[in-house]
């Protein structure tokens, strides 16, 4: 299977397809619901899953490292507002705090490499 690109927003679900149609970033689909709504059998067999997409940054920098398009892979930059000092402060109570989502689907599909980020803030190391 290809990759898939799993994203909410308008601007960089069209960003994503267009980066996949230029060959800028690793073949597959984007998915734009919300993390949510994805079921293990949505994403357990992408070569490599791209969580919060964004505009494909995952993607391009594994190519930057030389990691090839079908070696397998996941990756995540779960939302920061809950965590970030312009956020809204709630941390781990805030509805925005998606990790409990991703990590949902990581324990039922167990891909073998994860990569994931968040913010240098104390409260970004709780997550």
């Amino acid at each position: 299977m290809s990759a898939i690109y799993n994203e909410i927003e308008k601007y960089p679900v069209e960003w994503l397809r267009n980066l996949i149609t230029a060959g800028h970033i690793a073949p597959g689909t984007v998915d734009g619901r919300s993390i949510v709504d994805l079921q293990p059998e949505d994403v357990q067999y992408a070569t490599q899953a791209h969580f919060f997409a964004g505009i494909g940054i995952w993607s391009h920098a594994l190519r930057l490292a030389g990691w090839p398009d079908d070696r397998r892979v996941w990756t995540g930059s779960c939302p920061c507002q809950p965590f970030s000092a312009v956020g809204r402060g709630k941390g781990l109570a805030d509805e925005r705090h998606l990790w409990p989502e991703w990590f949902r689907l990581i324990r039922e599909c167990l891909p073998p490499i994860i990569f994931g980020e968040q913010v240098a803030s104390p409260a970004g190391l709780e997550w």
